[in-house]
C-alpha cells in the first residue's frame, strides 16, 4: 500500500477549478508553458499554492468539528537519525497485527473519552494486549456486535479511516499535478517537506526515526499525525525482534498511554513481579546476573564503604532502597574475612511497597536472608526494617546510635525523589541535608547517567530513546531474543520505567534521572565533600567486566566511575563524606 501523504508541488495547474478538465489535466497549458519560462515558473508556484490549499481543505473535511489540530511545523533535519548502524529495513505491509490496544482518551475533551481502566498484558505471540476492567461507550461511537474485543472499530479517535485520507490526497495529487510529478520544494511548502520526511522514514523501515516523528507530533499537539504514526509503528515493533524493535514496543506503549492520559495506571500494572514458581529467581535478579550495571553500582559502593569502615568495630549502614538486599551479600563476606575479625553490623533497610513485588513479600524477607548469611559467616548482625517511602523518612526512623560508624547508601534511589520542580518540599535535597546532619563517614551514590528530570517531553523522549537503545543492545548480547526470561526481564523491569518517563507528568512521573554533574551540585549544597574511590575498587570492577562483552567500558573521571556501553555512559558511581 502506498503511504503518500505529501501533495507534490511540481507540474502544472489551471488558473481555476471551474475551467479544469479532469480528463486531461494538462490540456491548454503546454504551449504557453513551453514558450514562456517566466510564465512556467509562475504557474508552478500557483500549483504549489493551490495544492497546499486543497490539502488543507481535505484535511479540514476529514476532521470532525469542533476539533482542531495544529499543523505540524517543519522538522529540523538535525533531528533525523542517520546512523547506519540503527537503520532497520522491514516490510511495512507484512503485518496487520496491532501492538497497542489501549483506549485513547483524554479528560480535556479534545477527543472521545472511554470510561475504562486499561491493564497491559502480553499475548503468546509477544504482542501486548489491553485488558479492560469495564467498558462504556458514548452512543455516537462506531461500535459493532462483531467487535468482541470491546474496543471501538476505528483505531483512531480522529477519523474512521486514515487510509481513506491518504487515498484522497493521492487522488488530488495525481489530478492536480500529473502522474509523473515526484519532487517537492520544501522551501515553497514546508508542510509538504515534513510529510515527505515522514513517509521516507516509513518506507525505509527506519523505526527509530518514525518514533521521533511520532513524539514530535505529540509534542506539537498534532494528534492526527500522531495517531497515523502510531498505526504505522504497530506494524514495525516486536517484543522478540531487534533491540530497537523491542524498545520501540515499549516506547510506543508509552506514547499511547500519554495520548490516553493513562500513563500512571499502566506504570503500576507493569511493576516488576516475582515469578510464580518459587524455584525461579526474580526478574530483577536475572537482570542483575546478565548485565553488569547493578553489580557495578553495588561493588563500587561496597568498596567505598569497606574502605571507610576498615578500622571500625561497630558499623551502621542505612540503605535507602534495599530492594532484595543483594548488595550486602558481598560486603558481609568481605567483613567476615577482615583481619582481626568482623565488626558488628547493623543495617537499616528502607523501602516502600513497590519493591515488595520483586521480593514477593515485605522487608522481613530481606532481614531473614541477610541474618542467615551473617550467621553462616559468623558476623554479628542486626537488621532494622523501615517500610516507607524516602519522602516519609525522618531522623527518628533511622535509629542512629552513639558509637556506631555510619554509612549511607543511595543506590538507584534518589532519582525517585521529587525535587523543587515537582514539590515545594523538595525531598531530593531534604534527604541529603538530613543525612549530612547525621555526620556519616561515607555516603555512596549510584545513579543512571541520564537527563530526564526537568526536560520537556520531546527532549526527554529523545534522551530515553538513546539511553535505553544502549541498554537493550547490551542485553541482546547476553540473552537470546527468543529467550522467555529476556522478554520477562525487559517487560517487567525496564518497560515500566520507559512508560513512566514518556507517559507521566508531575508527581506521577517518578523516574526523574539527573546527570552526575547535577548530583554533585546537590551534594555540595548539602555540605558534602568528595570521597575518592580507591584504586583497589577500580581494579576489582575491571576484573568483573572481563566476564562480559568487550563493548562495555569503564572510565574514571573527576573522582567518579562511569560504566557505559560503547560510547554511551549508562551508570555513574561516586562517594561523599
Amino acid at each position: 500500500m502506498e503511504r503518500i501523504w505529501a501533495v507534490k508541488a511540481e507540474g502544472s495547474c489551471p488558473a481555476s477549478l471551474e475551467s479544469f478538465d479532469c480528463s486531461n489535466p494538462h490540456k491548454g497549458t503546454e504551449p504557453v508553458l513551453a514558450s514562456c519560462p517566466s510564465m512556467q515558473a509562475s504557474q508552478q508556484h500557483r500549483s504549489s499554492v493551490m495544492a497546499s490549499r486543497l490539502y488543507r481543505q481535505i484535511k479540514q473535511e476529514v476532521e470532525p468539528e469542533p476539533y482542531w489540530f495544529p499543523q505540524l511545523p517543519p522538522i529540523d533535519p538535525s533531528l533525523c537519525y542517520s546512523d547506519s548502524s540503527h537503520e532497520f529495513h522491514f516490510t511495512v505491509e507484512s503485518s496487520n497485527e496491532n501492538f497497542c490496544t489501549l483506549e485513547s482518551s483524554s479528560a480535556n475533551g479534545s477527543y472521545n473519552a472511554y470510561n475504562s481502566t486499561s491493564l497491559v498484558g502480553f499475548s503468546p505471540n509477544g504482542s501486548p494486549t489491553s485488558q479492560q476492567d469495564s467498558q462504556s461507550y458514548p452512543s455516537d461511537l462506531h461500535h459493532s456486535p462483531d467487535n468482541n474485543g470491546g474496543s471501538p472499530i476505528s483505531g483512531s479517535c480522529v477519523t474512521d479511516d486514515v487510509s481513506d485520507l491518504r487515498d484522497k490526497l493521492k487522488e488530488l495529487e495525481t489530478v492536480m499535478l500529473g502522474p509523473d510529478s515526484d519532487v517537492i520544494d520544501s522551501k515553497t511548502s514546508p508542510e509538504m517537506g515534513t510529510w515527505r520526511l515522514v513517509t521516507d522514514a516509513i518506507s525505509r523501515g527506519d523505526l527509530k526515526q518514525v518514533l521521533v516523528f511520532c513524539a514530535k507530533a505529540m509534542s506539537d499537539n498534532d494528534l492526527l499525525m500522531a495517531q497515523w504514526l502510531m498505526d504505522e509503528l504497530r506494524r514495525m515493533v516486536s517484543v522478540s525482534g531487534e533491540p530497537i524493535q523491542r524498545l520501540g514496543a515499549y516506547m510506543l506503549e508509552g506514547l499511547v498511554a500519554r495520548l490516553a492520559s493513562s500513563g500512571s495506571s499502566i506504570y503500576k500494572a507493569l511493576r516488576c513481579k516475582e515469578p510464580k514458581s518459587a524455584d525461579l529467581l526474580s526478574y530483577m535478579h536475572i537482570l542483575y546476573e546478565v548485565c553488569p550495571y547493578l553489580k557495578f553500582g553495588y561493588m563500587s559502593a561496597n568498596g567505598a564503604i569497606a574502605e571507610a569502615m576498615k578500622d571500625e568495630d561497630r558499623v551502621h549502614i542505612i540503605d535507602f532502597q534495599i530492594a532484595q538486599g543483594s548488595q550486602w551479600i558481598t560486603l558481609i563476606q568481605a567483613f567476615a574475612a577482615r583481619p582481626g575479625g568482623p565488626p558488628y553490623i547493623r543495617i537499616t533497610g528502607i523501602d516502600d511497597s513497590t519493591s515488595a513485588y520483586a521480593r514477593g513479600g515485605g522487608l522481613n524477607i530481606v532481614g531473614k536472608r541477610l541474618s542467615k548469611l551473617a550467621r553462616y559467616f559468623k558476623v554479628p548482625f542486626e537488621f532494622h526494617a523501615a517500610a516507607m517511602s524516602g519522602c516519609e523518612v525522618q531522623r527518628e526512623h533511622l535509629q542512629v546510635r552513639p558509637g556506631e560508624a555510619l554509612a549511607v547508601n543511595f543506590a538507584f534511589m534518589l532519582h525517585h525523589m521529587p525535587d523543587e520542580s515537582v514539590s515545594t518540599e523538595n525531598h531530593r535535597d531534604r534527604l541529603l541535608r538530613l543525612v549530612k546532619s547525621l555526620s556519616p563517614k561515607v555516603v555512596t551514590l549510584v545513579e543512571q547517567e541520564s537527563n530526564t528530570n526537568t526536560a520537556p517531553f520531546f527532549a526527554r523522549f529523545l534522551e530515553t530513546l538513546n539511553y535505553y537503545t544502549a541498554m537493550f543492545e547490551s542485553i541482546d548480547v547476553t540473552l537470546p531474543r527468543e529467550h522467555k526470561e529476556r522478554i520477562d526481564v525487559e517487560q517487567q523491569c525496564l518497560a515500566r520505567d520507559v512508560v513512566n518517563i514518556i507517559a507521566c507528568e508531575g508527581a506521577e512521573r517518578v523516574e526523574r534521572h539527573e546527570l552526575l554533574g547535577k548530583w554533585r551540585s546537590r551534594f555540595r549544597m548539602a555540605g558534602f565533600t568528595p570521597y575518592p574511590l580507591s584504586s583497589l575498587v577500580n581494579a576489582t570492577i575491571k576484573t568483573l567486566l572481563e566476564n562480559y562483552c568487550d563493548r562495555y567500558r569503564l572510565e574514571e573521571r573527576d573522582g567518579a566511575l562511569y560504566l557505559g556501553w560503547m560510547n554511551r555512559d549508562l551508570v555513574a558511581s561516586c562517594a561523599w563524606k
